[in-house]
């Protein structure tokens, strides 16, 4: 009698429950906003899975995998058909029959449940676990779980079964930041899923029960005996046959883990920064912001800018990149090996004279990824480093002279500035083959003067130095006077125009694909004609005296063709070392953050030994 008469107020509770769920919190008053609200989320074009993103260098090999959660998302098509029967078997054996929650699960669920303080046991479908990862969380109340109900029920009214399938075994979590079975194949197997054998797809099937007691690098034991929980339970259920199972058990389970991919940091990291430039000129983002009225239109375009490049990195899609890895492991062993003993940091970036592509980029000593990166983050005053670009090139251009003209390489005043020579040399008259190598600052004062200050600036127009502006258009501008500088990657950009006369801008991104070889971005850019063939050759010739006899000597490497030119800041704040050979170019900056004096260093010439390490 006392059984029966628990069986009634269970029954009764059941029906309070139910009718408590449904009318709570407004819900009936709020159905129709709800719904419409629910439509809108839950839409095939709205239900995206976050994946990683790949970056792959020059030959095609993934160097970088980025965006969290790690998951490589898997077809329908390759997702093994006894993958699905184990999972299937073992999360909701009516996954073919309910429309998107099962009643006498639920029942059963909310019994049991009763006898508890809290909530013990789902009874949740396949779809209504989908519903949970895509929208709702892990929370357990019974609010959260009418709320799953609704979700399950628009995903089985906009999806079908096979769709559903494969969209949950791409979200369901398999330890160690490890989600979806394709990614786990990967990860656990270091093959991809359609490689996998029986038994290694029923271990795998084991881990999303409870990801972190059956995690199979820590408790493989445990992971195993589920395994062979759900091969029996295939058994029960008609899917397998005894002997079936026997065999499966038996086959050897041999994990061969397969560490994420984070390489070349400094790389990766322009890559992430140059992909949003990309996606910015492409959907018009750059334009719209250089259109803004005020700051607040400004900050909209920003946000919306933000928020698109964040949704492409969510998509999985493959980044196809100019990454030498030998030239960036040259790289960044030359900066580290130099700097490693020192306070000082450092920035390298080299650039293929043949496709103008950025083949290695260095951001610092001992560089990690998202740290602030020098090579295009850190604008600093570029010395006698601007002067091929600022003065020599626009002289010879405008004036035609021979190199072996002679100039006054004394110093020199306009308007009340007074450059010194280095060392506060007064050579005489000196060539400008002898002006250029040894960097005297009188010659190049004057030069400037010859050509005008503003000739001479719309000459380094093309190069779109970012930080360059109106105040910056003084005599000072000459021997590297500017109000913040350049980077080292605009210097070393800016260089390759002395390759052939043209400039085309740098890049590392060759193109943006999605995950099936769709072209998504691609640059598109336009040579630019900077210097005449005369002046180009000249310059080369300047360039390679400097190499030869000048002040790059210290770096001077044997090339078919080499070409150097230094750069010195006042009270020594900048080391640069800027130059080009018959294969690359390369730019090299030495100095600290809060910038010092290094004069006690600089006959050590950092920034020389970088550079000769790298183009040796």
């Amino acid at each position: 009698m006392r059984t029966f008469a628990g069986y009634i107020a269970i029954s009764c509770i059941v029906a309070v429950f139910f009718t408590t769920l449904f009318f709570s919190a407004g819900e009936v008053k709020k159905a129709g906003e709800f719904q419409e609200a629910l439509e809108s989320k839950v839409s095939k074009e709205h239900m995206n899975v976050n994946r990683t993103s790949l970056m792959k260098d020059a030959d095609g090999r993934v160097f970088s995998e980025i965006n969290r959660p790690y998951r490589l998302y898997t077809e329908d098509e390759d997702i093994p058909d006894f993958a699905k029967d184990i999972i299937i078997t073992s999360e909701d054996q009516n996954f073919y029959e309910h429309v998107g929650f099962d009643a006498g699960a639920i029942l059963r669920a909310v019994v049991k449940n009763l006898v508890f303080t809290h909530i013990q046991q789902g009874g949740s479908t396949i779809t209504q676990q989908l519903a949970r990862n895509m929208y709702l969380g892990q929370e357990k109340t019974y609010n959260r779980k009418l709320t799953e109900l609704f979700y399950a029920g628009q995903i089985e009214k906009n999806l079908t079964k096979d769709e559903i399938m494969e969209m949950y075994l791409n979200v369901i979590y398999f330890s160690n930041g490890v989600y979806g079975i394709g990614t786990a194949s990967e990860y656990y197997f270091s093959k991809p899923v359609t490689e996998l054998n029986q038994g290694e797809i029923s271990f795998l099937a084991s881990i999303p029960n409870n990801p972190g007691k059956y995690d199979p690098i820590k408790h493989f034991d445990e992971a195993k005996k589920r395994q062979e929980r759900l091969l029996e339970l295939m058994v029960t259920s008609d899917k397998l046959t005894e002997k079936e199972a026997v065999k499966i058990k038996k086959t050897p389970v041999h994990l061969k883990v397969k560490k994420t991919v984070e390489e070349y940091p400094d790389y990766a990291f322009y890559v992430e920064h140059e992909l949003k430039e990309l996606i910015g000129e492409k959907e018009g983002f750059a334009d719209e912001l250089a259109d803004a009225g005020s700051e607040e239109e400004r900050d909209g375009i920003l946000k919306d800018w933000d928020e698109r490049f964040h949704a492409v990195i969510s998509s999985g899609v493959i980044i196809n990149t100019a990454l030498d890895p030998a030239m960036q492991k040259k790289s960044t062993k030359a900066l580290n090996d130099t700097l490693e003993s020192t306070e000082l940091e450092g920035a390298s970036a080299s650039i293929d004279n043949k496709t103008r592509k950025i083949v290695a980029i260095t951001g610092g000593k001992n560089y990690k990824e998202y740290n602030f990166h020098h090579a295009f983050q850190a604008f600093r005053q570029p010395g006698s480093a601007i002067k091929p670009l600022l003065v020599y090139g626009p002289y010879l251009e405008k004036l035609h002279p021979s190199l072996q003209e002679t100039i006054d390489g004394n110093q020199y005043c306009i308007k009340g500035y007074c450059p010194v020579n280095y060392g506060n040399a007064s050579p005489g008259m000196v060539t400008i083959s002898q002006a250029f190598a040894q960097s005297y600052n009188g010659p190049a004062l004057r030069m400037m003067e010859k050509v005008g200050v503003d000739q001479a600036f719309a000459f380094i127009r093309p190069f779109h130095f970012q930080k360059v502006n109106k105040e910056d258009m003084t005599y000072a501008a000459s021997v590297g006077g500017f109000t913040y500088g350049m980077s080292p990657l605009e210097m070393t950009d800016a260089y390759t125009s002395f390759i052939d006369g043209e400039y085309t801008p740098a890049r590392a991104i060759t193109n943006v694909t999605d995950s099936e070889g769709n072209l998504l971005y691609q640059w598109k850019d336009n040579a630019t004609d900077v210097w005449s063939k005369s002046t180009t050759a000249q310059m080369r010739s300047l360039l390679h005296q400097g190499a030869v006899s000048g002040t790059g000597k210290p770096a001077y490497v044997s090339k078919p063709y080499v070409g150097i030119k230094t750069g010195t800041t006042n009270q020594y704040h900048d080391f640069w070392v800027m130059g080009l050979t018959d294969r690359y170019t390369t730019g090299v900056w030495v100095g600290h953050d809060t910038p010092e004096n290094m004069s006690s260093i600089e006959s050590w010439r950092p920034g020389h030994r970088i550079w000769k390490q790298i183009m040796q």
